[in-house]
């Protein structure tokens, strides 16, 4: 639910901020661009990712890092792959055979188990899937989707990963009910705000400008049970490109600006402020990293006078399912500690 009118009374004594992470690299882009137009306009994207790591984990913050199961990989056969066999072919064909040497665009193992054993803890979900498949695209099926979660799900899982929250690919929603039959307790919904719900029609473009030129408050949010134990938690507010178009029409401190007003307006209300982003967002300006490290210090310091407190979307899920089975779970999604590996091992 949306701050409009703010109908709920909150349970809890504090605000609190959801931050999370859409995790894709080339996956999110398969459609959209080759690997040179990629690297033109998202130069250092690896390098983001890592650096995004380090500062969370100085900052002492947990986020929702939503991984695209392919990433997970040692690498695949491309189109060959057994893991692709159940996805439309003209799908599979834009997948390449390759490793994470050869490859680290695509294939990331190596990352995905720095973020499994970062400190303090990181909640790795699942973004779409195996490959980051739209489940409304003009080449789905239920059967294609349910194909692309189970494989998704089982790359995570064999890096000792159980997926429990998830994002879909684009914010296109559909199959709840096979999220819930895969052990998924909770997604992130579509933004609530008037100009995403308007989608990329010239008035929603519009719209979104003009709420970046006014350093316009986001909308907090709350839970919303989908499903019986299927939670949705909505995004408030995504990362406004940082493209050289852009950031000369809207400087890039409006980010920082908007940010901070979410963080107040959950606290006010102690409601979620949802806020996410994709990495290569980032890469698309020089200054784009040193935004991200001031939220967090901005986020640090409103926390530490105990406002708000920072939240995984498994974190959130586990306060809202009071059944002890969830909350187990729950604390499951998250990466355990180093100590409870060993013990697990």
């Amino acid at each position: 639910m949306s701050n409009d009118g703010l109908q709920f009374r909150s349970p809890w004594k504090r605000g609190v901020v959801i931050l999370s992470i859409d995790t894709e690299q080339r996956w999110g882009y398969v459609d959209l661009l080759d690997d040179a137009q990629f690297d033109r306009r998202y130069p250092g994207a690896l390098g983001i990712h890592d650096r995004m790591l380090t500062a969370l984990t100085a900052a002492g913050i947990g986020a929702t890092w939503f991984v695209v199961g392919g990433m997970s990989l040692h690498g695949s056969h491309g189109a060959r792959d057994r893991r692709l066999s159940g996805l439309p072919n003209a799908w599979a064909e834009r997948i390449p055979a390759g490793s994470e040497s050869s490859l680290p665009q695509w294939y990331r193992r190596s990352f995905v188990e720095r973020l499994r054993d970062a400190e303090p803890a990181q909640e790795i979900g699942l973004h779409g899937g195996l490959t980051h498949f739209l489940w409304t695209g003009a080449e789905s099926s239920r059967e294609a989707v349910e194909w692309e979660l189970a494989e998704g799900v089982r790359a995570l899982e064999q890096l000792g990963i159980r997926p429990l929250s998830f994002s879909f690919g684009r914010e296109r929603e559909a199959h709840h009910d096979l999220l819930a039959a895969r052990g998924v307790l909770g997604y992130r919904g579509r933004t609530v705000s008037l100009a995403h719900r308007l989608g990329r029609s010239i008035a929603g473009k519009l719209l979104r400008a003009a709420d970046e030129l006014m350093a316009a408050a986001p909308p907090v949010v709350w839970p919303q049970e989908t499903l019986p134990g299927l939670w949705n938690i909505p995004s408030s507010l995504f990362l406004y490109p940082l493209g050289a178009a852009r950031s000369r029409l809207i400087r890039p401190r409006s980010r920082v600006e908007r940010f901070s007003r979410g963080v107040e307006a959950a606290a006010r209300h102690r409601a979620i402020f949802h806020y996410c982003l994709h990495p290569e967002n980032l890469a698309e300006s020089p200054e784009g990293c040193s935004l991200f490290e001031e939220m967090l210090d901005r986020l640090q310091r409103v926390a530490g006078l105990g406002d708000i407190e920072v939240l995984t979307m498994g974190e959130v899920i586990a306060r809202m399912d009071r059944r002890e089975t969830t909350a187990s779970l729950a604390g499951f999604s998250i990466a355990a500690t180093s100590k409870e590996r060993k013990t697990h091992e």
